[in-house]
């Protein structure tokens, strides 16, 4: 009996040294329980066992996606990630075909988003997902940008995830920014837009690759993906184009091409004059190129905000196509 007093004074005083307070911390547990029906106490606990992470907060001071075009381009479109897409495809090329149908989604571009995310499986995050969100929820705000009420948001929806999937919360991992399984999915659009797919009434992004590549799929679908239809061509400007068309933030094809042409903008490639459209820039070593963009170039940027990001999608997504089919 002296034994197991002596081993539970231990656990209590490990606990106690481990448990780290946030701030804010039981307003949000307060906040879990009279708005989302959760239970205050088991919030707190979680939140107590999940760390502070510097290296998270200085992760999200250095996005790749704040690099040129030419730099970030070289992360993404490589012979390794070409070959392995190709790989992945064929290996599941029934699964692609049928979500693909299923959802009215180009199957390469499922194919490349799961490659830029995580490499086909290979890289799905090393941070615990608590830690990551716990950190930014209450850690982030910053002389620039406040988002850490964005990642409260995905924290709340993450303890809710819990509950829905059964997920070991203070196990699973992801990216430094909370962002889970295969296809990275932040909390709250695991929640929304995940599918079971498998039909084994659990909705995994580790491990089913049936609820994986539907769970894409169905991402751009919700997003209003356009079978078969351009992400973006080559744009030609005349001397006198006018520029303020040039976006640098809202990627919503919302001018006809004939509007834009009218402007001095003109499509590398035959489009139909009433297609809507915007025009992005991206930086290569020897200055701006510019690119008319459609609805489908848009939705890829609805799974991660940057031109940057959706332009290494699309050319990925034509690498590997063209190596599927030959």
């Amino acid at each position: 009996m002296k034994r197991i007093l002596t081993l539970a004074l231990v656990s209590i005083l490990s606990t106690a040294c481990f448990a780290q307070q946030h701030p804010g911390a039981d307003e949000f547990a307060a906040r879990a329980a009279s708005e989302y029906n959760l239970d205050s106490e088991e919030v707190r606990v979680l939140l107590e066992n999940a760390r502070f992470k510097q290296s998270i907060v200085d992760a999200m001071t250095r996005p790749a996606e704040a690099k040129p075009w030419y730099k970030y381009r070289p992360i993404f479109i490589t012979d390794k990630r070409i070959k392995g897409g190709i790989k992945f495809w064929r290996e599941h090329e029934t699964l692609i075909a049928q979500a693909a149908e299923k959802f009215g989604v180009d199957p390469q571009v499922i194919v490349a988003i799961i490659g830029v995310e995580t490499s086909y499986g290979g890289n799905t995050g090393g941070y615990r997902v608590l830690d990551a969100l716990t950190t930014l929820s209450f850690y982030y705000p910053t002389s620039i940008r406040d988002r850490s009420e964005f990642f409260s948001k995905e924290l709340m929806n993450f303890f809710m995830l819990g509950d829905e999937e059964g997920l070991p919360l203070e196990e699973v991992t992801g990216s430094y920014a909370g962002a889970m399984g295969l296809g990275q999915f932040m909390p709250s659009s695991y929640r929304e837009y995940a599918v079971d797919m498998d039909g084994d009434g659990r909705r995994d992004l580790w491990s089913s690759m049936p609820d994986i590549i539907g769970s894409v799929a169905n991402y751009l679908h919700r997003h209003g993906w356009e079978l078969g239809q351009p992400v973006t061509y080559p744009a030609m400007l005349s001397a006198d184009a006018d520029m303020s068309l040039v976006t640098k933030s809202d990627y919503k094809a919302k001018t006809p091409v004939s509007d834009l042409a009218a402007a001095g903008i003109v499509s590398a490639e035959p489009v139909s004059p009433d297609t809507l459209a915007t025009v992005a820039s991206l930086e290569e070593e020897d200055g701006d190129h510019y690119f008319i963009t459609f609805k489908n170039f848009y939705v890829i940027t609805r799974y991660n905000r940057s031109p940057l990001y959706a332009m290494a999608v699309y050319e990925l997504s034509e690498a590997v196509r063209s190596g599927f089919e030959q």
